[in-house]
Formats: structure tokens, C-alpha cells, sequence
């Protein structure tokens, strides 16, 4: 597998962008989605990559910094044809390490409280996020669950 920083500009990506913001739309209701599109995903405050077999898309995963010591992780997202195979724990690790590099003191995200999420859950408790309240511009919601990791 190999993880590049994406420019969001290939078809591929942004198929699995579309894929990722249709099945927000399934199981969130519109004010409890927090996905963002592509061109939202382009912002210099924004790190995006993709995860590649070959020619062969296997996810992505974003990483947003909040401010000098704090980063979120956004868009993290595998293949249909690819889940469970180990894709989301390699880019997750990747996105840890990267925000280690940077020096962020803590790592947080906001995922869905409904049992489709419910292995995106497990997931990020696996690698020692615990839930927390509502960060950044974030308010409580019963369809979120916000998580963070002291790095």
C-alpha cells in the first residue's frame, strides 16, 4: 500500500469523496453532517491522502489543523471493495504519525453516534482515542460523538 498527499484532482478520489458524502447523507441527518466535499478539502489548513494499490484506490484520510498543537482527523473513508483488509488502520497510523511530526499535543475527531458508525467507533478506540466533548467550532449533537488523543 502506498499513502501519497492527494491534490483531490484524479476521478478516482473524488468518486470516493461522492461515496463517502452519500453515505453520511444515509445515516446522519443534514445538520449532523460534517463531511466535507472537495473543494472544502483543498483549504492550506487541510492535509488529504489517498492510499494506492497500483492503480487501485484503497482510501483516504485527511488530517485539519485546528492551531499549532491540535489537529483533526476528516474524511477518513476505505473503498467498498477494499473494507475490513486493514486500509483504515494503516492510514489512520499514518495520519498519528504525521501529526506527531508536526508536534500537535492532541488529536481529535467528530464521528456518528448510529450504529452504521459503529466500527469507525471501535476503530479509533483501538488506537486510544476516548470520547470527549464537542472541540473547535463543534457543538453536542446525539448524532455525534466527538473523540480525542492526547499525542
Amino acid at each position: 500500500m502506498e499513502i501519497k498527499i492527494d491534490d483531490l484532482t484524479g476521478p478516482e478520489v473524488a468518486q470516493l469523496i461522492m461515496e463517502h458524502l452519500q453515505g453520511m447523507k444515509l445515516n446522519s441527518p443534514p445538520e449532523s453532517i460534517h463531511a466535507l466535499n472537495l473543494e472544502q478539502l483543498r483549504q492550506p489548513n487541510i492535509t488529504f491522502w489517498s492510499a494506492w494499490n497500483g492503480k487501485d484506490l484503497l482510501g483516504c484520510g485527511a488530517l485539519k489543523e485546528l492551531d499549532a498543537k491540535h489537529g483533526e482527523i476528516k474524511s477518513m473513508r476505505t473503498s467498498l471493495a477494499h473494507l475490513r483488509t486493514g486500509v483504515a488502520k494503516r492510514l489512520l497510523q499514518h495520519i498519528i504519525d504525521v501529526a506527531k511530526e508536526r508536534g500537535y499535543a492532541r488529536l481529535s475527531l467528530e464521528t456518528g453516534s448510529m450504529d452504521a458508525f459503529a466500527p469507525a467507533r471501535k476503530l479509533y478506540t483501538s488506537f486510544g482515542f476516548d470520547y470527549c466533548e464537542p472541540f473547535s467550532d463543534y457543538i453536542e449533537d446525539p448524532n455525534s460523538v466527538f473523540m480525542t488523543k492526547e499525542l
